[in-house]
């Protein structure tokens, strides 16, 4: 008996739901104090019983309404189902969870930003893979370079003559039949490369506007104590785990809300304010003559280093340790320096844990983008107007290599930086205790890689890929380094909108900084005679024009020139463009 009234009550309400309408009854199903699966369940018996009713009605219908009906219902189960494949498809939901519980939502909000580029490099290496490569790949001619392993160190030798860079490609127009379809690689080159960068704005653009929304112009879902006591408790929760990392979370959570309130305002003397004020002032003039020597020395070496690849590119051993020369100082710099600006910041006397952060994310952020700014000026007013005869491949492969190590020594980083420093503060010197994680050299270090990628699409299509593949590398180190070597922070605080800070610092200076470095190599530099898809024309953008001077004369495409006359060469449309998105 007791069966049969579950059974008759689950058939009265998937009665009551199939008699609703869409919106009431997706809003009533989202109600219900049943677990997610359980809400899967009925909203498929509801489905199949409002497709047995229209199949009914559908004898007293016409053709065409069938038709659409059916059509109707079959597109609404493939977007639930697929909307399930992407529940399940939600990487690291766990993971991320599980550490907002133990370390809070300031070392959370690192990983959901190296998550989020993984995301975006996923994006970026499927377009230039299905766009670029692959047609390159029905033109390719054989590779009669010796591979001999070096070359995944240093990128020269056996790569290239590969797809991995620019030199490679063809500047013919590809087809397999004759008098068929063809595919003209300079076109594609620049149309996929210049959508990609626009598709980046846009994401980057949208994720910024968003998170201001939500942590700035609406931040009540961080505010409520009471109410988050009361009202956050998921009672669909029914694991025993579950139930435990909940709990934490909710804690650190509450911890983090109330040390906004139990924050101890620093009352300082006269004497002790001019003594602070003199300390910043000696830690930002170190810091930036750290900053200035450090670009000073990288611009040196780079120099040299060029003179040797110029004088004879030679494959013997010595050759390709020189090659390497450059990235390791590059590194090294990128690596040491931040401890010296922690070590600035922790002699300054700041009034919360987050002020020291920002400053030192700042610092970092003038060191690095100085670093890269250099090494551009070197690229594109030095290797550019060289002797070498692919130019462009030059500079692909110093920002491959600079990629790669930049990846070994985020990887040692993690293991000097943190587990040796464990084991120092477990067993020989106690006092020390457990390291923290350094958000804000970490953060700086995930801006650093992205914008190097960025600046080198152009020159190594590849390039996303390989960032895709170490950023995950790094994702999993970094848990597990985490996990095992780092302790919570000391003092909670709530961090809501330092996602929102990663966002603005990739947009500018990252972003736009590397587009103005594909813009000046696209319109100004003149490419390499003997090599690339854009060999024999006075620059890249020249490749446009005269796509548009062929389209003039078809009346179908007068759109496309007018388009190209009224806004793509007016300085009025982007300097409208520019307002309206600054």
């Amino acid at each position: 008996i007791w069966i049969f009234h579950i059974f008759y009550a689950e058939e009265t309400l998937i009665g009551n739901l199939a008699s609703m309408s869409t919106s009431e009854r997706t809003k009533a199903i989202q109600k219900m104090p049943e677990t997610m699966k359980k809400k899967r369940e009925i909203r498929n018996k509801v489905l199949k019983v409002v497709i047995k009713k229209s199949r009914h009605r559908s004898t007293q219908l016409p053709c065409c309404t069938q038709h659409l009906q059916g059509t109707v219902m079959s597109f609404r189960q493939f977007g639930n189902r697929l909307s399930e494949c992407f529940q399940q498809l939600h990487f690291w939901h766990k993971t991320l969870k599980i550490i907002g519980a133990e370390f809070g939502t300031s070392v959370l909000s690192y990983f959901i930003f190296l998550k989020w580029l993984i995301t975006l490099n996923v994006i970026s290496f499927l377009i230039n893979f299905s766009f670029i490569t692959i047609p390159q790949f029905v033109a390719a001619e054989p590779n009669n370079l010796l591979f001999t392993g070096l070359e995944l160190l240093t990128g020269a030798g056996y790569f290239e003559q590969t797809v991995l860079y620019y030199g490679f490609y063809t500047n013919a127009t590809i087809s397999k039949i004759e008098n068929g379809p063809s595919y003209k690689m300079q076109l594609a080159y620049v149309f996929t490369v210049g959508i990609y960068f626009v598709i980046c704005f846009l994401i980057l653009l949208f994720s910024m506007v968003q998170s201001f929304r939500k942590n700035f112009i609406n931040p009540h879902t961080y505010s409520g104590n009471a109410s988050k006591l009361l009202c956050i408790w998921d009672f669909n929760i029914t694991n025993e785990k579950g139930v435990k990392l909940k709990q934490k979370n909710l804690s650190t959570q509450l911890k983090e809300a109330l040390s906004d309130v139990n924050q101890e305002v620093l009352n300082f003397s006269v004497k002790e304010r001019v003594v602070c004020i003199v300390i910043h002032l000696v830690s930002w003039l170190a810091s930036l003559g750290i900053a200035i020597a450090a670009c000073a020395g990288v611009y040196f070496l780079s120099i040299n280093n060029l003179k040797l690849f110029v004088k004879g590119h030679k494959n013997d051993l010595e050759s390709q340790a020189a090659m390497l020369v450059l990235p390791v100082v590059v590194s090294l710099l990128n690596t040491f320096i931040p401890f010296f600006y922690s070590w600035l910041g922790s002699l300054e006397s700041f009034q919360t844990p987050g002020q020291q952060i920002y400053v030192t994310i700042f610092r970092n952020t003038i060191l690095k983008i100085s670093i890269v700014g250099i090494l551009c000026y070197y690229w594109l007013n030095v290797v550019a107007a060289s002797e070498s005869q692919c130019w462009e491949t030059l500079v692909g492969q110093d920002i491959y290599r600079l990629v790669l190590v930049d990846f070994i020594f985020c990887l040692l980083g993690s293991f000097f930086g943190e587990f040796l420093r464990r084991i120092i503060g477990t067993t020989v010197c106690v006092s020390l205790g457990l390291p923290e994680f350094d958000i804000g050299r970490n953060v700086l270090d995930l801006i650093y890689a992205q914008t190097l990628t960025w600046i080198g699409i152009l020159f190594s299509p590849l390039l996303p890929g390989i960032q895709m593949i170490s950023f995950l590398i790094v994702f999993y180190v970094k848990k597990i380094s985490l996990m095992m070597n780092c302790q919570p922070p000391r003092i909670v605080w709530r961090t809501a909108q330092m996602t929102t800070s990663f966002m603005v610092l990739l947009f500018f200076p990252s972003f736009l900084g590397a587009l103005s470095v594909i813009g000046v190599t696209f319109w100004r530099l003149k490419p390499s005679e003997e090599c690339g898809p854009f060999r024999g024309l006075s620059s890249m953008y020249a490749a446009i024009s005269e796509w548009i001077k062929i389209l003039e004369s078809y009346t179908a495409s007068k759109w496309v020139v007018w388009i190209y006359h009224n806004l793509i060469t007016s300085e009025l449309f982007f300097f409208i463009l520019s307002t309206v998105v600054l």
